[in-house]
Protein backbone atom coordinates (compact mmCIF):
# COMPACT_ATOMS: atom_id res chain seq x y z
CA UNK A 1 0.00 0.00 0.00
CA UNK A 2 1.48 3.44 -0.82
CA UNK A 3 2.13 6.57 1.43
CA UNK A 4 -0.60 8.62 -0.42
CA UNK A 5 -3.15 6.07 -0.24
CA UNK A 6 -2.29 5.34 3.56
CA UNK A 7 -2.32 9.02 4.28
CA UNK A 8 -5.81 9.75 2.16
CA UNK A 9 -7.36 6.80 4.42
CA UNK A 10 -6.62 8.30 7.20
CA UNK A 11 -8.00 11.82 6.50
CA UNK A 12 -10.75 10.16 5.61
CA UNK A 13 -10.74 7.95 9.20
CA UNK A 14 -10.55 11.63 10.86
CA UNK A 15 -12.97 13.42 9.41
CA UNK A 16 -15.49 10.44 10.04
CA UNK A 17 -14.33 10.08 13.49
CA UNK A 18 -15.04 13.65 13.83
CA UNK A 19 -18.61 14.10 12.21
CA UNK A 20 -20.32 14.37 14.87
CA UNK A 21 -18.64 17.26 16.53
CA UNK A 22 -20.90 20.02 14.36
CA UNK A 23 -23.97 18.60 15.89
CA UNK A 24 -22.68 19.22 19.81
CA UNK A 25 -23.77 22.78 20.09
CA UNK A 26 -27.04 22.06 18.11
CA UNK A 27 -27.88 19.63 20.61
CA UNK A 28 -27.16 21.35 23.83
CA UNK A 29 -29.28 24.61 22.79
CA UNK A 30 -31.59 22.05 21.97
CA UNK A 31 -31.95 20.19 25.32
CA UNK A 32 -31.27 23.48 27.17
CA UNK A 33 -34.37 25.31 25.47
CA UNK A 34 -36.39 22.49 26.69
CA UNK A 35 -35.12 22.44 30.15
CA UNK A 36 -35.59 25.61 30.43
CA UNK A 37 -39.16 25.51 28.78
CA UNK A 38 -40.27 22.63 31.15
CA UNK A 39 -38.78 24.39 34.50
CA UNK A 40 -40.75 27.50 33.81
CA UNK A 41 -37.75 30.58 32.78
CA UNK A 42 -39.19 30.57 29.25
CA UNK A 43 -42.73 31.26 28.83
CA UNK A 44 -44.24 28.82 26.19
CA UNK A 45 -46.60 31.59 25.42
CA UNK A 46 -43.55 33.28 24.00
CA UNK A 47 -41.19 30.36 23.20
CA UNK A 48 -42.37 26.87 22.93
CA UNK A 49 -40.49 24.20 23.13
CA UNK A 50 -39.20 21.74 20.96
CA UNK A 51 -41.40 19.20 22.11
CA UNK A 52 -44.15 21.67 21.25
CA UNK A 53 -42.71 22.44 17.68
CA UNK A 54 -41.98 19.00 16.92
CA UNK A 55 -45.77 18.44 18.05
CA UNK A 56 -46.57 21.54 15.86
CA UNK A 57 -44.45 19.52 12.95
CA UNK A 58 -46.45 16.35 13.11
CA UNK A 59 -49.84 18.70 12.78
CA UNK A 60 -49.11 20.30 9.50
CA UNK A 61 -47.44 16.94 7.76
CA UNK A 62 -50.14 15.03 8.60
CA UNK A 63 -52.74 17.88 7.15
CA UNK A 64 -50.26 17.65 3.65
CA UNK A 65 -49.65 21.73 4.64
CA UNK A 66 -46.30 21.80 5.39
CA UNK A 67 -45.29 20.02 2.03
CA UNK A 68 -47.10 22.25 -0.35
CA UNK A 69 -45.98 25.74 1.28
CA UNK A 70 -42.23 24.25 1.42
CA UNK A 71 -41.97 23.60 -2.12
CA UNK A 72 -43.70 26.68 -2.77
CA UNK A 73 -40.61 28.83 -1.06
CA UNK A 74 -37.98 26.42 -2.50
CA UNK A 75 -39.77 26.78 -5.56
CA UNK A 76 -39.68 30.72 -5.46
CA UNK A 77 -35.90 30.78 -3.90
CA UNK A 78 -34.21 28.90 -6.53
CA UNK A 79 -35.99 30.38 -9.52
CA UNK A 80 -35.03 33.40 -8.39
CA UNK A 81 -31.62 32.34 -7.77
CA UNK A 82 -31.86 31.62 -11.37
CA UNK A 83 -32.59 34.12 -12.79
CA UNK A 84 -30.54 36.68 -10.80
CA UNK A 85 -27.70 34.40 -10.60
CA UNK A 86 -27.52 34.34 -13.54
CA UNK A 87 -27.89 37.47 -15.08
CA UNK A 88 -25.24 38.70 -12.79
CA UNK A 89 -22.66 35.55 -13.65
CA UNK A 90 -22.98 37.20 -17.39
CA UNK A 91 -22.33 40.65 -16.10
CA UNK A 92 -19.03 39.42 -14.11
CA UNK A 93 -17.80 37.81 -16.98
CA UNK A 94 -18.38 40.10 -19.12
CA UNK A 95 -16.83 42.90 -16.83
CA UNK A 96 -13.90 41.14 -15.39
CA UNK A 97 -12.73 39.77 -19.37
CA UNK A 98 -13.49 43.17 -21.46
CA UNK A 99 -12.46 46.37 -19.91
CA UNK A 100 -14.30 48.25 -22.05
CA UNK A 101 -17.41 46.79 -21.05
CA UNK A 102 -16.50 47.49 -17.43
CA UNK A 103 -16.26 51.25 -18.13
CA UNK A 104 -20.00 51.47 -19.54
CA UNK A 105 -21.90 48.50 -16.76
CA UNK A 106 -20.04 48.65 -14.12
CA UNK A 107 -20.49 51.79 -12.56
CA UNK A 108 -24.59 51.29 -13.14
CA UNK A 109 -24.28 47.97 -11.26
CA UNK A 110 -22.86 49.54 -8.25
CA UNK A 111 -25.01 52.32 -7.86
CA UNK A 112 -27.98 49.73 -7.80
CA UNK A 113 -25.97 47.38 -5.62
CA UNK A 114 -25.68 50.31 -2.72
CA UNK A 115 -29.67 50.29 -2.70
CA UNK A 116 -31.32 48.24 0.40
CA UNK A 117 -33.39 45.54 -2.20
CA UNK A 118 -36.04 45.36 0.92
CA UNK A 119 -36.58 48.88 0.91
CA UNK A 120 -37.94 48.46 -2.58
CA UNK A 121 -40.72 46.17 -1.29
CA UNK A 122 -43.45 49.03 -1.13
CA UNK A 123 -43.04 49.67 -4.32
CA UNK A 124 -42.29 46.31 -5.54
CA UNK A 125 -46.00 45.35 -4.87
CA UNK A 126 -46.89 48.77 -6.52
CA UNK A 127 -45.61 47.34 -9.68
CA UNK A 128 -46.12 43.62 -9.49
CA UNK A 129 -48.82 42.59 -6.49
CA UNK A 130 -48.02 40.46 -4.01
CA UNK A 131 -47.85 37.48 -7.16
CA UNK A 132 -44.93 35.64 -7.73
CA UNK A 133 -43.31 37.97 -9.79
CA UNK A 134 -42.54 40.42 -6.92
CA UNK A 135 -41.04 37.82 -4.81
CA UNK A 136 -38.92 35.85 -7.74
CA UNK A 137 -37.90 39.75 -8.40
CA UNK A 138 -36.70 40.94 -4.40
CA UNK A 139 -34.65 37.32 -4.49
CA UNK A 140 -33.12 37.78 -7.91
CA UNK A 141 -32.29 41.35 -7.55
CA UNK A 142 -30.93 40.65 -3.46
CA UNK A 143 -28.60 37.34 -5.15
CA UNK A 144 -27.21 38.92 -7.87
CA UNK A 145 -24.63 41.48 -6.40
CA UNK A 146 -22.59 39.03 -4.47
CA UNK A 147 -22.33 36.75 -7.95
CA UNK A 148 -21.48 39.86 -9.73
CA UNK A 149 -18.83 40.97 -7.39
CA UNK A 150 -17.21 37.67 -6.81
CA UNK A 151 -17.21 36.63 -10.43
CA UNK A 152 -15.58 39.73 -11.64
CA UNK A 153 -12.95 39.86 -8.98
CA UNK A 154 -12.43 36.12 -10.11
CA UNK A 155 -11.64 36.53 -13.42
CA UNK A 156 -9.58 39.75 -12.75
CA UNK A 157 -7.74 37.57 -9.54
CA UNK A 158 -6.41 34.83 -12.16
CA UNK A 159 -2.43 34.50 -12.34
CA UNK A 160 -1.57 36.43 -15.60
CA UNK A 161 1.28 34.01 -15.59
CA UNK A 162 -1.04 30.97 -16.25
CA UNK A 163 -2.82 33.10 -18.69
CA UNK A 164 0.09 33.62 -20.73
CA UNK A 165 1.57 29.70 -19.94
CA UNK A 166 -2.12 28.84 -21.76
CA UNK A 167 -1.24 30.76 -25.01
CA UNK A 168 1.97 29.28 -25.24
CA UNK A 169 0.77 25.63 -25.02
CA UNK A 170 -1.61 26.78 -27.98
CA UNK A 171 -5.05 27.48 -26.17
CA UNK A 172 -7.38 30.59 -27.87
CA UNK A 173 -10.25 32.18 -27.27
CA UNK A 174 -13.03 29.63 -25.63
CA UNK A 175 -10.31 27.35 -24.79
CA UNK A 176 -8.51 29.05 -22.82
CA UNK A 177 -11.54 30.68 -21.04
CA UNK A 178 -13.14 27.35 -19.86
CA UNK A 179 -9.54 25.65 -19.21
CA UNK A 180 -7.01 28.43 -17.56
CA UNK A 181 -9.63 31.61 -16.90
CA UNK A 182 -12.54 30.01 -15.16
CA UNK A 183 -10.65 27.17 -13.34
CA UNK A 184 -8.90 29.78 -11.96
CA UNK A 185 -11.71 31.86 -11.11
CA UNK A 186 -13.86 29.21 -9.51
CA UNK A 187 -12.97 29.63 -6.08
CA UNK A 188 -14.33 33.11 -5.87
CA UNK A 189 -17.60 32.78 -8.06
CA UNK A 190 -18.52 29.46 -5.58
CA UNK A 191 -17.61 31.89 -2.66
CA UNK A 192 -20.53 34.42 -4.52
CA UNK A 193 -23.06 32.03 -4.67
CA UNK A 194 -22.28 30.73 -0.89
CA UNK A 195 -22.97 34.05 -0.06
CA UNK A 196 -26.17 34.77 -2.09
CA UNK A 197 -27.94 31.39 -0.75
CA UNK A 198 -28.13 32.55 2.62
CA UNK A 199 -29.37 35.80 1.18
CA UNK A 200 -31.56 34.34 -1.32
CA UNK A 201 -33.31 32.98 2.14
CA UNK A 202 -33.51 36.07 4.04
CA UNK A 203 -35.23 37.77 0.67
CA UNK A 204 -37.94 35.36 0.95
CA UNK A 205 -38.98 35.44 4.28
CA UNK A 206 -39.64 39.16 4.67
CA UNK A 207 -40.95 38.78 1.27
CA UNK A 208 -43.22 36.23 1.88
CA UNK A 209 -44.18 37.64 5.44
CA UNK A 210 -45.51 41.15 3.80
CA UNK A 211 -46.91 39.81 0.13
CA UNK A 212 -47.71 36.31 -0.07
CA UNK A 213 -50.53 33.79 -0.54
CA UNK A 214 -48.57 30.77 -0.08
CA UNK A 215 -44.80 29.41 1.26
CA UNK A 216 -43.70 29.25 4.61
CA UNK A 217 -43.38 33.00 5.28
CA UNK A 218 -47.69 32.94 5.11
CA UNK A 219 -47.54 30.05 6.93
CA UNK A 220 -45.45 32.02 9.89
CA UNK A 221 -47.75 35.34 9.60
CA UNK A 222 -50.97 33.30 9.52
CA UNK A 223 -49.98 31.59 12.55
CA UNK A 224 -48.85 34.79 14.35
CA UNK A 225 -52.46 35.96 13.70
CA UNK A 226 -54.01 33.16 15.87
CA UNK A 227 -50.91 33.13 18.12
CA UNK A 228 -49.89 29.74 17.08
CA UNK A 229 -46.30 30.55 18.41
CA UNK A 230 -45.09 26.80 17.83
CA UNK A 231 -45.77 27.75 14.18
CA UNK A 232 -44.10 30.24 14.06
CA UNK A 233 -40.84 28.82 15.37
CA UNK A 234 -41.12 26.04 13.54
CA UNK A 235 -41.25 28.00 10.12
CA UNK A 236 -38.00 30.24 11.80
CA UNK A 237 -36.79 26.50 11.70
CA UNK A 238 -37.52 25.73 8.76
CA UNK A 239 -35.69 28.53 7.22
CA UNK A 240 -32.96 27.69 8.90
CA UNK A 241 -32.88 24.05 7.64
CA UNK A 242 -33.28 25.10 4.33
CA UNK A 243 -30.41 27.78 4.72
CA UNK A 244 -28.06 25.25 6.10
CA UNK A 245 -29.11 22.90 3.45
CA UNK A 246 -28.25 25.47 0.69
CA UNK A 247 -25.16 25.97 2.42
CA UNK A 248 -23.93 22.09 1.99
CA UNK A 249 -25.11 21.92 -1.19
CA UNK A 250 -22.23 25.08 -2.16
CA UNK A 251 -19.83 23.22 0.07
CA UNK A 252 -20.44 20.49 -1.93
CA UNK A 253 -19.85 22.13 -5.16
CA UNK A 254 -16.59 23.48 -3.86
CA UNK A 255 -14.85 20.33 -2.66
CA UNK A 256 -15.92 18.38 -6.37
CA UNK A 257 -14.89 21.08 -8.70
CA UNK A 258 -11.71 22.82 -6.34
CA UNK A 259 -9.71 19.38 -5.64
CA UNK A 260 -6.71 20.85 -7.16
CA UNK A 261 -6.98 23.79 -5.26
CA UNK A 262 -4.46 24.57 -2.91
CA UNK A 263 -6.99 25.41 -0.04
CA UNK A 264 -9.16 22.34 -0.82
CA UNK A 265 -6.19 19.46 -1.08
CA UNK A 266 -5.83 18.90 2.64
CA UNK A 267 -8.70 19.25 4.43
CA UNK A 268 -9.89 17.50 6.75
Amino acid sequence: MSIATTSLRTRKQRRAGRSWQPWLLPLLVLASWQLLGQTGYLSQRILPTPYEVFTALVEVLQDGTLLEYVGASTQRAFLGFLIGGGIAFVLGLLNGIYPVAERFIDSSVQMARTVPHLALIPLVIIWFGIGETSKLFLVALGVAFPIYLNTFHGIRSVDPGLIEMGKVYGLRGIRLFLQVTLPGALSSILLGIRYSLGIMWITLIVAETIAADSGIGYMASHAREFMRMDIVVLCVILYALLGKLSDLAAKFLEHRWLQWHHNYLNKG
